[in-house]
């Protein structure tokens, strides 16, 4: 799951020589801005299948976050 969405956010953030894990930080460490921030999420979107409410857009801090968002439709 970490590696499917860590090849979303290197081809739709342009990331070039930029180590993604899961403790990345989307402002912070990855140099996203909001707009790239709801780009990324409508591409997972798309890519999964699923729909991410509001309300947990604003959780979504670092990588893992969105990694473990989307383990929990998993199961």
């Amino acid at each position: 799951m970490f590696e499917k969405v860590k090849e979303i956010l290197i081809k739709e953030l342009h990331l070039k020589n930029v180590e993604v894990t899961p403790e990345s930080r989307f402002q912070e460490d990855l140099g996203a801005d909001s707009l790239d921030i709801l780009t990324l999420l409508m591409t997972i979107e798309e890519t999964y299948g699923i729909t991410v409410p509001d309300e947990k857009l604003a959780a979504f801090h670092t990588v893992g976050d969105v990694v473990s968002f989307l383990e929990t439709l998993q199961h």
